[in-house]
Protein backbone atom coordinates (compact mmCIF):
# COMPACT_ATOMS: atom_id res chain seq x y z
CA UNK A 1 0.00 0.00 0.00
CA UNK A 2 2.90 2.36 0.87
CA UNK A 3 4.54 1.92 -3.01
CA UNK A 4 1.54 2.31 -4.17
CA UNK A 5 1.01 5.89 -2.50
CA UNK A 6 4.73 6.69 -3.29
CA UNK A 7 3.99 5.69 -7.26
CA UNK A 8 0.39 7.96 -7.29
CA UNK A 9 2.42 10.72 -6.21
CA UNK A 10 5.56 10.17 -8.21
CA UNK A 11 3.06 10.08 -10.97
CA UNK A 12 1.13 13.10 -10.02
CA UNK A 13 4.55 15.14 -10.01
CA UNK A 14 5.44 14.13 -13.33
CA UNK A 15 1.99 14.99 -14.63
CA UNK A 16 2.75 18.38 -13.36
CA UNK A 17 5.93 18.77 -14.48
CA UNK A 18 4.93 17.93 -17.98
CA UNK A 19 1.73 19.97 -18.04
CA UNK A 20 4.23 22.91 -16.68
CA UNK A 21 6.65 22.91 -18.89
CA UNK A 22 4.86 21.55 -22.11
CA UNK A 23 2.03 24.07 -22.16
CA UNK A 24 3.80 26.73 -24.35
CA UNK A 25 4.18 23.85 -26.90
CA UNK A 26 -0.08 23.82 -26.85
CA UNK A 27 -0.42 27.45 -26.71
CA UNK A 28 2.24 27.49 -29.91
CA UNK A 29 0.05 25.02 -31.58
CA UNK A 30 -3.67 26.88 -30.74
CA UNK A 31 -1.82 30.08 -32.04
CA UNK A 32 -0.12 28.44 -35.17
CA UNK A 33 -4.01 26.48 -36.03
CA UNK A 34 -6.02 29.93 -35.63
CA UNK A 35 -3.48 31.96 -37.99
CA UNK A 36 -3.83 29.70 -40.41
CA UNK A 37 -7.71 29.37 -40.48
CA UNK A 38 -7.86 32.84 -40.15
CA UNK A 39 -9.63 32.32 -36.27
CA UNK A 40 -9.75 36.25 -35.14
CA UNK A 41 -11.39 34.99 -31.40
CA UNK A 42 -8.73 32.26 -30.77
CA UNK A 43 -6.05 34.56 -31.44
CA UNK A 44 -7.45 37.73 -29.01
CA UNK A 45 -7.44 34.66 -26.33
CA UNK A 46 -3.98 34.06 -27.40
CA UNK A 47 -2.38 37.74 -28.01
CA UNK A 48 -1.65 40.14 -25.78
CA UNK A 49 -2.30 42.83 -27.83
CA UNK A 50 -1.13 45.45 -25.68
CA UNK A 51 2.31 43.90 -24.63
CA UNK A 52 2.84 43.03 -27.90
CA UNK A 53 2.42 46.46 -29.64
CA UNK A 54 4.86 47.65 -26.76
CA UNK A 55 6.97 45.22 -27.79
CA UNK A 56 6.81 46.00 -31.32
CA UNK A 57 7.16 50.06 -30.86
CA UNK A 58 10.36 49.26 -28.94
CA UNK A 59 11.63 47.12 -31.75
CA UNK A 60 11.23 49.73 -34.34
CA UNK A 61 11.79 52.37 -32.48
CA UNK A 62 15.38 50.73 -31.90
CA UNK A 63 15.83 49.99 -35.38
CA UNK A 64 14.91 53.50 -36.65
CA UNK A 65 16.96 55.09 -34.15
CA UNK A 66 20.53 52.93 -35.29
CA UNK A 67 19.62 53.42 -38.73
CA UNK A 68 19.34 57.04 -38.42
CA UNK A 69 22.50 57.22 -36.26
CA UNK A 70 24.37 55.27 -38.76
CA UNK A 71 23.42 57.36 -41.88
CA UNK A 72 25.60 60.72 -41.26
CA UNK A 73 23.18 63.17 -43.52
CA UNK A 74 20.70 62.14 -40.55
CA UNK A 75 22.92 62.47 -37.65
CA UNK A 76 24.64 65.72 -38.69
CA UNK A 77 21.19 67.49 -39.73
CA UNK A 78 19.42 69.87 -37.68
CA UNK A 79 16.04 68.01 -39.40
CA UNK A 80 17.40 64.63 -38.33
CA UNK A 81 17.74 65.26 -34.40
CA UNK A 82 14.22 66.37 -34.88
CA UNK A 83 13.43 63.23 -37.39
CA UNK A 84 14.80 61.21 -34.30
CA UNK A 85 12.28 63.12 -31.70
CA UNK A 86 8.75 62.49 -33.75
CA UNK A 87 10.12 59.29 -35.42
CA UNK A 88 9.10 57.42 -32.02
CA UNK A 89 5.71 59.00 -32.17
CA UNK A 90 4.91 57.74 -35.65
CA UNK A 91 6.23 54.23 -35.08
CA UNK A 92 3.72 54.24 -32.64
CA UNK A 93 0.78 55.53 -34.06
CA UNK A 94 1.32 53.09 -37.07
CA UNK A 95 1.79 50.34 -35.16
CA UNK A 96 -1.56 51.04 -32.63
CA UNK A 97 -3.36 50.95 -35.93
CA UNK A 98 -1.78 48.32 -37.56
CA UNK A 99 -1.57 45.27 -35.08
CA UNK A 100 -4.35 43.65 -34.91
CA UNK A 101 -5.30 39.49 -35.44
CA UNK A 102 -5.18 39.62 -39.18
CA UNK A 103 -1.61 41.27 -38.61
CA UNK A 104 -0.46 38.53 -36.31
CA UNK A 105 -1.84 35.71 -38.32
CA UNK A 106 0.09 36.78 -40.98
CA UNK A 107 3.14 37.05 -39.30
CA UNK A 108 2.62 33.58 -38.22
CA UNK A 109 1.83 32.29 -41.52
CA UNK A 110 4.44 34.28 -43.42
CA UNK A 111 7.21 34.99 -40.87
CA UNK A 112 7.48 38.67 -41.77
CA UNK A 113 6.25 41.76 -40.50
CA UNK A 114 4.07 43.55 -42.99
CA UNK A 115 6.12 47.13 -44.09
CA UNK A 116 3.26 49.72 -42.98
CA UNK A 117 4.69 52.14 -45.56
CA UNK A 118 4.59 49.56 -48.58
CA UNK A 119 2.37 50.84 -50.86
CA UNK A 120 2.01 47.93 -53.56
CA UNK A 121 2.34 45.09 -51.32
CA UNK A 122 4.69 41.95 -52.65
CA UNK A 123 2.54 38.74 -52.71
CA UNK A 124 2.01 37.33 -49.09
CA UNK A 125 4.56 34.14 -48.39
CA UNK A 126 1.51 31.50 -48.73
CA UNK A 127 0.74 32.85 -51.79
CA UNK A 128 4.05 32.20 -53.26
CA UNK A 129 3.92 28.38 -51.08
CA UNK A 130 6.11 29.43 -48.42
CA UNK A 131 7.60 26.62 -46.25
CA UNK A 132 7.81 28.29 -42.53
CA UNK A 133 10.44 26.24 -40.49
CA UNK A 134 9.32 26.70 -36.57
CA UNK A 135 11.54 26.12 -34.23
CA UNK A 136 11.51 26.67 -30.21
CA UNK A 137 13.07 27.12 -26.96
CA UNK A 138 12.55 28.38 -23.54
CA UNK A 139 14.33 32.06 -22.92
CA UNK A 140 13.83 31.29 -19.14
CA UNK A 141 11.04 30.23 -17.06
CA UNK A 142 8.31 32.39 -17.90
CA UNK A 143 9.27 33.15 -21.65
CA UNK A 144 9.31 30.77 -24.59
CA UNK A 145 10.50 31.65 -27.60
CA UNK A 146 8.93 30.65 -31.14
CA UNK A 147 11.54 31.07 -33.62
CA UNK A 148 9.72 31.12 -37.54
CA UNK A 149 11.89 30.95 -40.60
CA UNK A 150 10.74 31.39 -44.39
CA UNK A 151 13.15 28.27 -45.78
CA UNK A 152 13.52 31.08 -48.88
CA UNK A 153 14.74 33.26 -46.19
CA UNK A 154 16.98 31.29 -44.13
CA UNK A 155 18.83 34.66 -42.22
CA UNK A 156 15.46 36.27 -41.40
CA UNK A 157 14.10 34.59 -38.36
CA UNK A 158 11.19 36.13 -36.69
CA UNK A 159 10.76 35.36 -33.15
CA UNK A 160 7.37 35.13 -31.40
CA UNK A 161 7.81 35.47 -27.44
CA UNK A 162 4.94 33.84 -25.26
CA UNK A 163 5.15 34.32 -21.68
CA UNK A 164 3.64 32.41 -18.79
CA UNK A 165 -0.15 33.73 -17.35
CA UNK A 166 -0.65 31.85 -14.28
CA UNK A 167 0.16 28.30 -13.93
CA UNK A 168 -0.49 26.80 -17.67
CA UNK A 169 -1.86 29.86 -19.52
CA UNK A 170 0.86 31.32 -22.20
CA UNK A 171 0.16 34.58 -24.75
CA UNK A 172 2.27 35.82 -27.38
CA UNK A 173 3.44 39.11 -25.99
CA UNK A 174 6.56 40.33 -27.38
CA UNK A 175 8.36 40.26 -30.85
CA UNK A 176 12.34 40.22 -31.75
CA UNK A 177 12.77 41.17 -35.27
CA UNK A 178 14.88 40.18 -37.68
CA UNK A 179 18.53 42.06 -37.77
CA UNK A 180 18.61 44.03 -41.43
Amino acid sequence: MKGLFKGLIGLAILGFLVAYFGSPFLTVRALVAAAETGDEPALERLVDFPAFRDSLKDELTARLMAEAQADPRVRDSGLGGLGMIFGPMLVGGAVDALVNAPTVAAMVRTAEVPDPTDREPTPAAEDRGADIRQTYGYRDMNTFAVRLTDVERPNQTLKLLLTRQGMFDWKLTGIDLPEG
